[in-house]
């Protein structure tokens, strides 16, 4: 027979859930969340309460509700039931059981005013200052690379998808505002190319090609402490390698190095890096019609223990936190990946803190 609840159950409860090590415990003594108070309130302005009305909720409770919903891959639905549900969230954000929770409209409205002030951005920089003055500073040099996110496919012609490559509306949609607003004219289809295995006699066989429609994360990641200190969204037909030179360079990074794969190999960003004072650490290409001459390709090798860290990141967001783009276009794709980046830095704060004391 169940027993009955008493007045001090809930207590008793969250007790056990901290014996235990709840992880969201641990964040918040790492994480001090006020400190995007000041940019959140920037985002929102004033509220004019001459109207009356039910008070807003607080807008540190509704980041720390984004944060969950990135740090899980949750819709806002979901974000709004779990945080209801789970007695560890609701004291992460600093509820009690009897508390009304922000429904899924209210984030939703929340996150589309820190687009629209690109709160987001500033919020990942006040982060990683403050990462950097808790003693990680960036350092070890720095890792570029990028990879696809996934968005819900669009149904297109060959007319709608020729007119949307070229910057324009497809004039169907045109008179169409429910239509437009349900297309996604920002993301792209592109090929991702999967390595097949080799047969059984050692003889390769063909890639596989992939199409992939969506979005792309690029993130520069520093060597020594392996957090995102830069990133770019952009359409996922968008070439790598040009990225580099759109400030995905962090000029605070103690050492020169910079890591990258093949796709970033080019005249352009070799001079663009010893411009900026910084040593080019990119993967040789192998010449077209030759053999890889053994000592670049030993070269590539040593270079690939170092690269393949930020191969962790990607692993981490798009496994265990199961990143995908919900909704449809680039700013709000931009967002998704920004909570994304600043919640697995969080996390890696974290267990850098857990690990050793800062260098």
């Amino acid at each position: 027979m169940p027993r009955q609840p008493g007045f001090w159950s809930v207590d008793d409860r969250l007790r056990e859930l901290s014996a235990q090590g709840d992880p969201l415990e641990k964040l918040l003594e790492i994480v001090d969340f006020e400190l995007f108070r000041p940019v959140l309130a920037e985002a929102l302005g004033a509220s004019d309460r001459s109207k009356g009305g039910r008070p807003s909720f607080d807008a540190v409770l509704k980041f720390k509700m984004l944060y969950l919903m990135a740090q899980h891959g949750l819709s806002f639905e979901a974000t709004e039931h779990l945080v209801r549900d789970r007695l560890s969230w609701m004291r992460f954000c600093g509820l009690s059981i009897a508390d009304p929770v922000p429904d899924a409209n209210t984030l939703w409205d929340f996150r589309e005013a820190l687009i629209a002030a690109k709160a987001l951005e500033k919020a990942f920089e006040m982060l990683d200052r403050t990462i950097s003055a808790a003693g990680y500073l960036p350092m070890g040099g720095q890792i570029i690379d990028a990879t696809l996110v996934a968005a819900p496919k669009q149904r297109n012609t060959d007319g709608e998808k020729a007119a949307l490559k070229a910057g324009e509306i497809p004039e169907e949609w045109r008179d169409k505002p429910a239509r437009l607003r349900q297309k996604d004219r920002d993301a792209r289809w592109t090929v991702k190319f999967a390595k097949a295995k080799p047969k059984e006699d050692k003889e390769p066989q063909i890639d596989i090609a992939i199409p992939f429609y969506g979005y792309k994360s690029h993130i520069s990641i520093d060597r020594r402490h392996g957090l995102i200190r830069r990133s770019l969204v952009t359409d996922a037909a968008a070439h790598d390698g040009a990225r580099l030179r759109e400030g995905l360079i962090d000029p605070a990074n103690t050492a020169s190095d910079v890591w990258a794969d093949t796709a970033y190999r080019s005249a352009a960003n070799e001079a663009f890096l010893a411009k900026a004072g910084k040593v080019s650490r990119i993967h040789h290409k192998k010449p077209k019609g030759r053999p890889m001459p053994k000592p670049l390709a030993r070269g590539n090798a040593t270079k690939s223990q170092v690269r393949a860290r930020i191969e962790h990141v990607f692993a981490e967001q798009k496994d265990r936190m199961k990143l995908f783009i919900r909704t449809i276009g680039i700013a709000r794709a931009e967002a998704t990946v920004t909570l994304a980046n600043m919640a697995f830095n969080m996390k890696r704060w974290c267990w850098l803190n857990g690990r050793s004391v800062p260098a």
